[in-house]
């Protein structure tokens, strides 16, 4: 699940990430969900949003992942579109972005799908201190635009 993300993850690093979604709700600077099958209640993946400072101040960044047995379903598709909905409703940033790697062709037909703007194409660390360098798009969602 972590081929665009620069591979597998350790225990400690996983450990670190899910310590750090948990913190979201309690600091007020995003939110991190299970996704689960409607039918069944099985969980599938996670979406989320979270805080981070850009040249345009705080915006939010998004991201998704599905379990691949679920992968070309529309989950993260409809997953995403809620999250959009609930930053949206927060109106406390402008702006969402995401940052699937260039490979990621599901993960970028997503944010075209959901009416991102493709921004440019940067590289970036990840994880933090790695040394792996991920070629990225960057997609912005203007969360202040009118609803089609």
């Amino acid at each position: 699940m972590m081929e665009h993300l620069g591979g597998p993850m350790s225990a400690d690093q996983i450990l670190e990430r899910q310590q750090r979604y948990e913190r979201l709700p309690a600091a007020g600077n995003g939110r991190m969900f299970k996704i689960v099958t409607a039918a069944s209640g099985e969980r599938v993946g996670s979406v989320g949003y979270w805080e981070r400072e850009s040249s345009e101040g705080q915006v939010y960044e998004t991201g998704w992942l599905v379990l691949p047995a679920f992968h070309g379903r529309g989950v993260a598709t409809r997953a995403t579109a809620q999250v959009i909905e609930r930053a949206r409703a927060e109106a406390k940033h402008r702006y969402l972005y995401a940052y699937p790697s260039v490979d990621n062709a599901p993960s970028n037909a997503i944010c075209r799908k959901l009416g991102f703007k493709l921004i440019r194409e940067s590289d970036y660390e990840y994880p933090e201190n790695s040394g792996n360098i991920l070629r990225c798009k960057d997609w912005r969602f203007d969360l202040f635009a009118a609803e089609d």
